[in-house]
């Protein structure tokens, strides 16, 4: 477990950070290194893109070999499933994807299945009966986006944060390495 905040009776744990900050690495140390867990990675893999491939790899690379990866899937079914501890890596690319399906960006107006994707997510982490570690990513401390999109995702992410925020037993913002304890 890491050093310092984690709590060892926090059945729901989101992890906040900006980028680089440290917070999946946190997270991931959160839980037992040695006894199964599941990974579920919500970013998907761009064949036009070897850069972000490169960056899933690394983040695969450092999971423990008893981890069981999930690529992609249900969020909210996998969190209400239960079962080993879950750590979901990271809610930001998740809401991206749900904000693609959805063609919220050539929409004047959030679709309702964003809400409804957002909620579903919330309420599974709400009535989650087994561990759970979130790692999403802050990004309402910096400038207003200067286009709608940016400004789109900024809030849609925000409101998503606090929403579980509010459901989890612990909430942690790490800030240059260093864990903040918020709930």
């Amino acid at each position: 477990m890491a050093a310092g905040l984690g709590g060892v009776n926090a059945r729901r744990t989101l992890v906040l950070g900006g980028t680089r900050s440290g917070k999946s690495r946190y997270a991931e140390d959160l839980l037992p290194a040695d006894a199964p867990v599941r990974y579920l990675a919500t970013a998907r893999r761009r064949d036009d893109d070897p850069e972000w491939s490169a960056r899933i790899d690394v983040h695969r690379a450092r999971r423990p070999a008893g981890w069981t990866t999930v690529e992609g899937g249900d969020v909210a079914a996998l969190v209400r499933a239960g079962g080993d501890p879950l750590l979901v890596d990271d809610l930001a690319t998740w809401l991206t994807g749900v904000l693609d399906d959805a063609g919220a960006w050539e929409s004047p107006a959030t679709p309702p299945a964003v809400d409804t994707a957002v909620a579903g997510l919330v309420d599974a982490v709400a009535a989650c009966p087994g561990r759970v570690v979130l790692v999403s990513a802050e990004v309402g401390l910096g400038v207003v986006p200067a286009t709608r999109a940016g400004r789109l995702f900024r809030d849609e992410l925000g409101a998503l944060n606090a929403a579980l925020a509010a459901v989890c037993d612990e909430v942690l913002l790490l800030v240059a390495g260093l864990p903040l304890r918020l709930k």
